[in-house]
């Protein structure tokens, strides 16, 4: 390939003028588990579990399900 042919297929990045997007920082508590729940003991002790070696993944993972988790307490 020539050096002019090689210079045609190169394309300039693409830039943008628009600011980045900036996200809110939630700063929420963690959910606490309901008493006598064994599902949301479980989930609060893998978090807190989790949060002692720092894998914040599941620290969040288990928050979402504790979140959702309280439809089944009537």
């Amino acid at each position: 390939m020539t050096f002019e042919r090689w210079r045609c297929a190169v394309t300039e990045p693409t830039r943008y003028s628009t600011p980045p997007v900036e996200l809110p920082l939630r700063l929420e508590p963690d959910p606490a588990p309901v008493e006598g729940c064994a599902g949301c003991a479980e989930l609060a002790n893998v978090r807190d579990r989790a949060r002692m070696v720092g894998d914040m993944t599941t620290v969040s993972d288990c928050n979402v399900h504790m979140r959702r988790h309280p439809e089944g307490h009537q």
